[in-house]
């Protein structure tokens, strides 16, 4: 009698294991519908489970445990690759997906100004808190951030966004002045920005960067005003032609036709071929330059040379 009893109860628990699987199964094969980029909070999986059970997942605390097994997602916004899945998939991509990243371009020559409203729109960011986080995170007024292409995760702040890009910028900065220098002096190192800014707005290419440069440095040793166009294409004027009106009328020290010396502040990003151009300005006595027909510039010398050059010009 008992090991027919015994018998029962084997069968019993065989049956309902057999159910067990035949239900679990079942369960991990339902569609879950997802957007193909998720947000996965930050904490615990009891938590990420709950918060996204709130915005409409049909999770259970059984997906509780299957994460347990599977792995602890990451937080943040991942690229879940599909929009329709079923449990088991939507489970493992959880725990296996990717961050979703942005690439992000800033341009040599371009101001903040301007890059941080064509981001404020591409990232659905606040450009007033861009701004407001560039100035207290930056050493430079401008130009802290080095012209050049950033992934960074879908969904990041404002705060993080300009904080890596300085971080990464500050680090760029200082490994080029310590193989250059041995050291890095923000004083120092604001002025070569200020000569890059210049070269790279005012130069064709970068083959012409470091006589570009050294015009500049030749004009600031006999104290002639430097005179460049490019020093007006600050802030939100980066991309506006430089008018006699603009000249007359612009007050501001960014006007390098009324004041001697540089500017109090870059003009845009630069390139490492402006900043080596800066360091590095060609040796030359030239003191003008003109935009040919080409596209290319005339240097001289000759303040005589140089108004032929503009009369061929036009």
């Amino acid at each position: 009698m008992s090991v027919l009893r015994k018998s029962t109860w084997i069968a019993w628990a065989e049956n309902i294991t057999l159910v067990l699987i035949i239900s679990f199964a079942f369960y991990t094969t339902l569609p879950i519908q997802t957007t193909r980029t998720l947000l996965v909070p930050q904490g615990s999986i009891t938590h990420i489970i709950s918060q996204l059970t709130q915005k409409g997942y049909a999770l259970s605390p059984i997906d509780k445990y299957i994460l347990v097994f599977l792995g602890k997602p990451q937080s943040g916004w991942v690229d879940i690759g599909a929009t329709r899945l079923n449990r088991i998939d939507f489970l493992y991509r959880l725990t296996t997906a990717k961050a979703k990243m942005e690439e992000i371009t800033l341009i040599p020559g371009e101001t903040t100004e301007l890059f941080f409203t064509t981001v404020a729109t591409d990232l659905k960011l606040d450009k007033t808190k861009l701004d407001t986080y560039y100035k207290e995170f930056s050493n430079y007024p401008e130009a802290g951030i080095y012209a050049d292409t950033y992934y960074v995760p879908y969904g990041i702040s404002e705060k993080h966004f300009v904080h890596f890009l300085i971080s990464a910028s500050e680090k760029r900065y200082q490994e080029i002045s310590e193989k250059i220098y041995g050291n890095y002096n923000k004083k120092q190192w604001l002025n070569i920005l200020i000569i890059a800014s210049i070269i790279q707005k005012e130069a064709a290419n970068t083959e012409e960067m470091p006589i570009v440069s050294s015009v500049i440095y030749n004009r600031l040793k006999r104290g002639m005003r430097l005179q460049m166009d490019g020093t007006l294409n600050y802030g939100k004027y980066s991309h506006v032609k430089v008018t006699p009106e603009r000249i007359k009328n612009d007050t501001s020290r960014f006007n390098t036709y009324k004041y001697k010396g540089l500017p109090h502040m870059p003009i845009g990003a630069v390139s490492l071929d402006a900043i080596i151009a800066a360091i590095k300005p060609a040796k030359t006595n030239y003191l003008y330059f003109m935009k040919n027909a080409k596209g290319v510039h005339d240097f001289t010398h000759s303040y005589k040379t140089h108004r032929k050059n503009i009369q061929k010009a036009r």
